[in-house]
């Protein structure tokens, strides 16, 4: 674990993330779930989901605990092309322990840093802030 860093991202969770930002896709969005270890301080996958909509993803994560979400969306643009942009949503609902949101987010730089991230969709009020329609306005306004 490097001096600066307050979470250690293992190698394991590296690798994951290379594989998933590679991976071929023609339709439907995919998602890779991270939650810190707040025992060990270090970084750990907890869900992959191929295929799913942005609200069934609302619904897998939880209520009262941040996470980090890796997003291959598929984004429709208004000229008929599609894409597949890879977005970090910042799961930090107002109901998690104080302390683990502060953990959450001295961790999140270098977390975006490692998964080679450029946008950050911040997601505060849970499964009815994650919409199609609050991704599409946040994606297709930059």
């Amino acid at each position: 674990m490097s001096s600066t860093a307050t979470v250690d991202i293992p190698q394991s969770i590296k690798d994951t993330l290379r594989k998933f930002r590679f991976a071929r896709r023609s339709s439907g969005s995919a998602a890779l779930v991270i939650k810190i270890n707040k025992a060990k301080l270090v970084l750990e996958e907890v869900e992959q989901f191929d295929n799913i909509s942005v609200e069934e993803l609302a619904e897998e994560l939880p209520e009262n605990s941040p996470r980090y979400v890796v997003l291959s969306y598929e984004l429709n643009h208004k000229d008929g092309r599609k894409s597949f942009p890879l977005v970090l949503i910042n799961w930090s609902p107002i109901t998690s322990e104080i302390g683990l949101l502060t953990l959450h987010a001295s961790a999140l730089l270098n977390f975006q840093t490692t998964a080679d991230v450029s946008k950050i969709i911040e997601i505060r009020d849970g499964p009815e802030g994650l919409t199609k329609e609050v991704i599409d306005a946040k994606l297709l306004a930059s």
